[in-house]
């Protein structure tokens, strides 16, 4: 991890796309790859984690509300082992993502076996009709094609499915980073203290804690388009039990936002799924931020 970091909170700037632009580039092509799309903001929260996380291959990271997300898949591809929380079940994982990289489930019920997720594409495909020799034959020509890749990565990714407040599979100081990507704002500013204790919980001493949140300019409040809250400055400062001198930059939040608003990369890319629904974080694919997104670092001691 990078040994110079301290604990901080920074709302992210538009700036990260041009100045990672490398990394931002190699993450659209890997959503490709995967048939992934991007929530709005996501490429500056994943290019905010990543180079923050600094050289993580080898290591135990903890991705908190993981989901399918990119993420886990990125850093298990160069080389961490990924532990993927999300309170919601992926046991029927698809096999697009068990294709990319080493998935197993920390317990068994937590990812059933990959002939079921080949059945489901089967299904989905209408080819559930061909003979079983058929279905085994597509069963192999992926891994054939894709092993070469896997072979070079050690990563794996352990899918565990369970709510962040409760890790009880997790033992005390067994992680070497814990990431959470735009997740943690599915909580209350009242539980929010909890979640972060017990994240802190499962990372060793010295190790890294890297959220990615929403934004608010004063007080809290509740985005319900995207079902998630946006925190003040002193909710964050409470939460994650940072030190007064603790560096802030939402004294920029008016200057940042503006920023944001304007940004063309961001608003001529909004993923498919926006112009679907009203009930997500740009409702009806119209270009119109209502917050933005904050990080917060916390080094454990």
């Amino acid at each position: 991890m990078n040994g110079t970091c301290m604990d901080r909170i920074e709302i992210l700037s538009v700036e990260l796309l041009d100045k990672h632009r490398s990394l931002v580039e190699e993450l659209k092509q890997l959503a490709n790859r995967l048939g992934l799309e991007f929530g709005w903001h996501y490429l500056l929260d994943l290019t905010w984690i990543i180079s923050w996380l600094g050289d993580f291959a080898g290591k135990n990271i903890l991705d908190g509300g993981a989901g399918s997300g990119i993420l886990q898949w990125y850093l298990a591809h160069k080389g961490a082992t990924v532990y993927s929380v999300d309170r919601e079940s992926r046991a029927n994982l698809p096999w697009r993502f068990r294709r990319w990289v080493k998935v197993q489930g920390l317990r068994p019920s937590d990812l059933n076996p990959p002939m079921s997720a080949v059945v489901n594409a089967l299904r989905s495909s209408g080819a559930i009709t061909m003979r079983l020799r058929s279905a085994y034959q597509v069963l192999q020509g992926p891994w054939r094609s894709i092993s070469p890749e896997n072979e070079k990565s050690p990563g794996i990714v352990w899918i565990y499915n369970q709510d962040l407040q409760q890790l009880v599979d997790i033992a005390d100081n067994s992680v070497d980073a814990v990431v959470a990507l735009s997740a943690l704002e599915h909580n209350p500013p009242s539980k929010l203290p909890i979640v972060v204790a017990e994240l802190m919980r499962a990372l060793k001493p010295g190790g890294i804690l890297l959220a990615t949140l929403g934004a608010a300019r004063d007080q809290d409040w509740f985005h319900k388009p995207s079902r998630g809250w946006c925190y003040s400055e002193a909710t964050l400062r409470n939460a994650f039990d940072l030190a007064k001198e603790t560096p802030s930059n939402y004294g920029r939040y008016d200057e940042l936002f503006e920023a944001l608003r304007n940004c063309a990369e961001l608003k001529e890319n909004l993923a498919k799924f926006y112009f679907r629904s009203g009930d997500n974080g740009m409702p009806w694919g119209v270009w119109d931020p209502k917050y933005q997104s904050v990080g917060v670092v916390k080094i454990k001691e």
